[in-house]
């Protein structure tokens, strides 16, 4: 058997059968989803070998890295510890309000962690609002906020639903059989948890805890407004520096830490199966008995903190609005409009590609079909910043007439934020029932046809659920828009930068409050998706 067989035979399973158009066309999405990073590979291979060891093993670029590698573990620890306990109190006990607290618990997925840290430092910073409340008693210092432990703070806080909707997810379509059988074996309540729950939701916690690591190392603007030395904002303090150099090597080296966090996280999970059997569950919930109400603590108090905080100061702001007018700085309907149109192309555009490297993953059963979605997923894996940088130097070296355009901001988003629609269609795809399609082409369709008329229409939500979570996303992506945006292109997320870099936080307000409308929208929408299963 000759090697071009051989190989043949590996990438599409032994099946001779993969559809030309279908396999070339996926291929060329996912090719198209990755070759932005090469220009960042190139970038960073061409500096001089002397000056790039100089940059990497500076003391500067030492204290970077400790600190990005201590923000994503305290992040990661810290939404662990909020996320589990709550998915396991609004999914498996007789919590007071339980649904309720199950939706208030997800809500700070909605506010961007930026927001959250201009609220913070305006409300517990130097002479911030706290501060004087706490100075008529007689209270003249206040914890630090800025710096590590207050970044790991914000984050989490608006990074633990990641966990929690995992945790709580898996704990839904839990087998609860397995708690009683080990009851009856003597276990007590807390050893039946670590023996049975805990080994079977660990995947969801883990995939979970994966998201949270992830946001924390490639977020940017809470470092930058926290003062905190990590990769992300350096890499931009060099870009706007022009030290495009230093910024491509600090850009590799986040990399490396992503892909370090990738396959951590492969270790951890296992192939256990999370969902149980239908006949095993049960609505018998677990009675708290005396901690009923006092558990509900947990949840009032993370939802005071994440939502209260950053509404009451909004709310400070927007009564002191007067003061310090610049008309510069004022909000204009445009912002919305702009943003708006960017994030629904996105996420239309991201649809469609989406919708043929889904179908042929759904469909086929081989490596290469694999190979084709796990590609696609490498953008999201990526920090927002360094993908925009990576354009950076593709733009402005060898397209320059579509640098700083709509187009490429555009593909940006869709690079960044493809996977939430394809593993959304991917999932509706496989529940489509075979004999459906199977007789629409006995019907004397064709493929396309048979997609048009049957597949379509029963993944339909599927499809939407995905465009409305990259147009959520797109909203409230901030590096990659103030990198790539054209000059003059003024949007939501970049008005509330420009009011808080120049501490015109009155200026952030009306943006501030229409992004959240518009996400906190967006979410109902997603979940409006979801149809009748149990669940947010």
């Amino acid at each position: 058997m000759s090697l071009t067989r051989r190989i043949r035979d590996f990438l599409t399973d032994g099946d001779d059968r993969l559809p030309l158009g279908l396999t070339l066309l996926s291929a060329a999405i996912a090719a198209t989803m990755v070759f932005p990073l090469a220009w960042l590979v190139i970038e960073a291979v061409t500096v001089e070998r002397a000056r790039a060891l100089e940059l990497l093993f500076s003391s500067g670029t030492a204290e970077v890295l400790v600190n990005s590698l201590l923000l994503m573990a305290g992040v990661t620890a810290f939404s662990i510890l909020l996320g589990v306990p709550l998915a396991y109190l609004t999914a498996r006990t007789d919590l007071p309000f339980r649904r309720f607290w199950s939706v208030v618990a997800a809500l700070p997925l909605v506010v961007p962690s930026y927001v959250g840290a201009f609220a913070f430092v305006s409300a517990f910073g130097p002479q911030g609002e706290f501060h004087d409340v706490l100075a008529p008693l007689g209270v003249e210092h206040v914890p630090e906020i800025y710096g590590l432990p207050g970044t790991i703070l914000v984050i989490t806080l608006y990074t633990y639903p990641y966990v929690y909707l995992t945790t709580r997810a898996a704990l839904l379509s839990f087998d609860t059989t397995l708690i009683e059988a080990a009851r009856t074996l003597n276990h007590g309540r807390i050893e039946a948890f670590r023996r049975v729950t805990l080994p079977v939701i660990r995947p969801a916690i883990a995939a979970g805890s994966l998201l949270a690591a992830l946001y924390a190392v490639s977020d940017f603007g809470t470092p930058s407004i926290m003062r905190l030395p990590v990769f992300t904002r350096q890499i931009y303090v060099e870009y706007n520096a022009f030290g495009p150099d230093y910024a491509a090597l600090l850009s590799l080296q986040l990399l490396a830490v992503v892909l370090v966090v990738l396959a951590l996280e492969w270790l951890v999970r296992s192939d256990r199966d999370v969902s149980g059997d239908d006949a095993g569950t049960s609505d018998r919930l677990v009675r708290l008995g005396r901690w009923r109400w006092p558990a509900t603590l947990l949840p009032a108090s993370v939802s005071a903190v994440a939502l209260l905080v950053p509404l009451w100061i909004l709310l400070l702001w927007l009564l002191r609005s007067e003061a310090g007018r610049r008309p510069s700085m004022a909000f204009e309907p445009i912002q919305v409009v702009n943003s708006v149109s960017v994030a629904a192309a996105a996420a239309v555009a991201a649809a469609l590609a989406a919708i043929p490297v889904a179908y042929f993953a759904a469909n086929h059963d081989s490596p290469l079909a694999a190979l084709f979605e796990r590609t696609t997923y490498v953008g999201f894996a990526v920090p927002g910043i360094v993908l925009a940088l990576a354009l950076v130097y593709f733009g402005s070296g060898y397209l320059p007439w579509i640098y700083q355009t709509l187009p490429l901001l555009v593909f940006a988003y869709v690079v960044r934020f493809l996977p939430q629609v394809v593993g959304s269609t991917r999932t509706a795809i496989l529940g489509v029932d075979p004999k459906l399609v199977e007789a629409g082409r006995t019907l004397g369709e064709s493929s396309m046809g048979t997609f048009r008329r049957v597949t379509f229409p029963l993944t339909r939500s599927g499809i939407v659920a995905g465009a409305a979570l990259v147009f959520l996303t797109t909203m409230k992506e901030l590096p990659v828009t103030l990198i790539l945006r054209p000059s003059g292109f003024e949007t939501i997320v970049t008005q509330i930068w420009r009011a808080q870099a120049d501490a015109l936080y009155q200026y952030a307000v009306v943006p501030t409050l229409i992004l959240l409308v518009i996400s906190g929208l967006s979410m109902v929408v997603i979940l409006a998706q979801e149809g009748g299963r149990e669940g947010l």
